[in-house]
């Protein structure tokens, strides 16, 4: 069974990824936080396995996280290494990323959205500690990432990768896991509001009067990015209806059972499309640009969906297909059943 609403969620906040490393357009940050949504939906995922399989749910979403990186590992190291890469033991760390593994000059580029799955890693690790935690002191827990991300960003403090990011959206992975406790149903509807409009504007604030280096682009603003997520977030999960049902859209379908397959190649395609359009004398900016290279970066996208997605089928034990959510015949619709039970669907997000 599966979260209709959430999926769509889902969906619509990879596809705006997509878009957004194709465009560069920073209200897109503003208009739908995505990786933060992601977070906190994984988050929710993540707390539903724990409840169904212990310790073992650790076991669960890595295994279903890391075929496809294996797979995009298989083809990029060999790659890099005959381009330059010097060899050395965090090689190793394309095979697990507990850190951002090593990349040549091209590889830097083409491969830096792995640092999602890096982060990920370790929220999936840490959960079964913190979930427990969670459930004694929810809105100390939740506080403690927004509060650490305020004094890194006052103190001017310069920390891990992981830390930083760990305070960045580890408040959404944990409203994740009240969306799944149903702590968030449980607030009065105007104080929900409330809450997420101060967040917001508090966030709102921030940004707008410590703009980045590409203005408002949420993602060089990590304070404001994290406090307008919270808001958002709050929102999306909150109003979350309960019903559900056993089938989505084919295309939300396909976007859900191929959502890593798609995040973790689209960023080398827009770059090798970018690259080879600069190389050919092709605009890479402004409405020519944007037009042309979506166009090609939404082909290839599918081409590497047809040629990588089955990876997400063997890693969640399904039979393996091009494209998933084809409707067999005579099967039947599954009753609705609430939102708090449903625990199937992948990471991504």
């Amino acid at each position: 069974m599966r979260n209709r609403y959430l999926d769509l969620l889902r969906a619509i906040a990879i596809v705006r990824v997509v878009v957004y490393h194709c465009t560069g357009w920073a209200a897109l940050t503003i208009a739908l936080p995505a990786m933060s949504v992601m977070f906190a939906m994984a988050g929710s995922l993540m707390a539903a396995s724990i409840d169904r399989s212990g310790p073992l749910a650790v076991e669960r979403r890595l295994r279903r996280l890391l075929p496809s990186f294996w797979v995009m590992s298989a083809i990029a190291v060999p790659a890099m290494l005959l381009s330059g890469l010097a060899w050395d033991w965090k090689v190793l760390y394309w095979g697990f990323p507990l850190q951002d593994p090593p990349a040549n000059w091209w590889g830097a580029m083409a491969l830096s959205a792995t640092w999602y799955l890096r982060d990920f890693l370790w929220f999936v690790l840490l959960s079964p500690l913190v979930l427990p935690i969670f459930r004694r002191f929810p809105k100390i827990a939740v506080l403690v990432p927004y509060a650490a991300l305020v004094v890194i960003t006052f103190s001017g403090v310069t920390v891990h990768p992981i830390v930083h990011d760990a305070a960045l959206y580890g408040g959404a992975w944990l409203l994740g896991f009240a969306h799944h406790d149903g702590m968030l149903r449980k607030i009065n509807r105007r104080v929900l509001v409330g809450a997420a409009g101060v967040l917001a504007a508090a966030g709102a604030a921030w940004f707008l009067t410590h703009p980045g280096p590409r203005g408002y682009d949420l993602n060089d603003i990590p304070l404001g990015n994290a406090l307008w997520s919270a808001g958002f977030v709050l929102i999306a999960l909150g109003f979350a209806p309960v019903a559900t049902a056993a089938r989505s859209g084919r295309l939300v379908t396909i976007l859900n059972a191929r959502a890593l397959t798609i995040y973790l190649w689209h960023v080398p395609i827009i770059v090798g499309v970018t690259k080879w359009g600069e190389a050919h004398g092709l605009p890479t900016r402004g409405w020519d640009g944007i037009s042309w290279r979506l166009v090609v970066v939404g082909t290839l996208v599918t081409l590497a969906v047809l040629l990588f997605g089955w990876a997400e089928d063997a890693a969640g034990d399904r039979p393996l297909r091009l494209l998933p959510g084809k409707k067999p015949r005579n099967a039947p619709i599954s009753p609705a059943v609430p939102s708090v039970a449903v625990t199937a669907g992948n990471k991504a997000g």
